[in-house]
């Protein structure tokens, strides 16, 4: 059983990007499946599907990469908030990554969004992770 699923997922994405592979398999929860879309609609992963199989619900990630080298569209993914040290930010300082060239997921009392999203809407939240 693992405790953190943020980091669980995040790990998953990171190693299959690592060995170029087309399919990451991740158990699904609410908080794995709302950062499938956010990562969907940013352009860094190609697609994604539930399933389920034995009454366990899983999450299927297509992961993304360009040209004839597959290359890998996520470059780096970090995590920054941890269930041991709990990051924060208001409105007036999300983080701005790489010169919004990333992003960073901020989970709000409106749901998760990118920092994009949260400062067009004058909110803050708890960073949960980097993605460039």
């Amino acid at each position: 059983m693992v405790n953190d699923t943020i980091s669980d997922m995040l790990t998953r994405i990171r190693n299959a990007n690592m060995v170029k592979h087309q399919i990451v398999e991740i158990p699904f929860t609410k908080m794995s499946n709302n950062l499938a879309i956010i990562l969907k609609e940013e352009g860094f992963i190609e697609d994604f599907e539930t399933y389920s199989e034995n009454s366990r619900n899983f999450i299927l990630i297509s992961m993304k990469y360009k040209g004839t080298e597959r290359l890998p569209v996520i470059s780096k993914i970090k995590r920054v908030s941890k269930p041991g040290l709990r990051i924060y930010s208001n409105k007036s300082s999300l983080p701005n990554i790489l010169g919004n060239l990333g992003i960073a997921i901020i989970s709000t009392s409106q749901g998760l969004m990118t920092n994009i999203k949260a400062r067009q809407l004058g909110i803050g939240g708890e960073v949960l992770c980097y993605i460039w």
